[in-house]
């Protein structure tokens, strides 16, 4: 996500033409953006990142799905 931000402000610093971006080429800025489509599609896949992620909100519904079954018990 961090990645993401990074682009659209330098997308938009460039695009306003602020400081010393307005001299920062346009390719610097679209390489970052293929950098961001193959880390997402590809490498996050192959490092099983997006699965952790998907583990992880599994294990926090069933947490709140036992601590409340055994709220409604007492």
């Amino acid at each position: 996500m961090p990645l993401i931000i990074l682009i659209a402000a330098l997308v938009t610093l460039r695009g306003l033409e602020v400081w010393r971006f307005a001299e920062l080429s346009w390719w610097y800025i679209v390489g970052l953006m293929v950098f961001a489509f193959i880390w997402f599609e590809f490498i996050e896949k192959m490092l099983g990142l997006d699965k952790k992620k998907a583990h992880d909100v599994q294990d926090q519904h069933r947490r709140a799905r036992v601590k409340q079954a055994f709220l409604k018990r007492k």
